[in-house]
């Protein structure tokens, strides 16, 4: 049974990828184990983890869903500069989606639910109704 599971991503300095993983993110990380390693626990039970070390070019994309992607976009465009990219939407896909690269070269993807009623659910389902009580979007 699989219950949880965490994806890495390799920067080249540290310091500089927990900075901007800490941007993207919109928060510290909840657990630093040792040097050169940083984790975010971005739901229950799904981690990402920000380690120093060699680069390896062409993985991912690791996505994130968002409540808004344009506003999503525009945001890291602006805090982390990243390059713009296009939000691309298919009639038969349940989501928008677009792609961008950290500094490092790590392929990041976010995804909105075009469905206001789903995007509610999956919330809820994910994160528990107690969150959207408390959710502000």
């Amino acid at each position: 049974m699989i219950y949880e599971m965490t994806v890495q991503v390799r920067v080249s300095d540290i310091e500089k990828g927990q900075k901007w993983y800490e941007t993207l993110l919109n928060k510290k990380p909840d657990f630093i184990p040792h040097d050169g390693f940083a984790e975010w626990e971005l739901i229950p039970g799904c981690w990402l983890q920000v380690a120093e070390g060699t680069l390896t070019e062409g993985n991912g994309p690791i996505r994130l869903g968002v409540t808004d992607i344009a506003a999503e976009r525009d945001k890291l465009i602006n805090e982390l500069n990243i390059e713009t990219f296009e939000i691309h939407s298919r009639e038969e896909v349940p989501v928008k989606w677009g792609t961008f690269t950290d500094p490092w070269g790590n392929r990041i993807g976010l995804f909105e639910y075009k469905s206001e009623d789903e995007k509610q659910e999956r919330i809820a389902t994910i994160l528990g109704g107690e969150y959207l009580e408390d959710a502000k979007f």
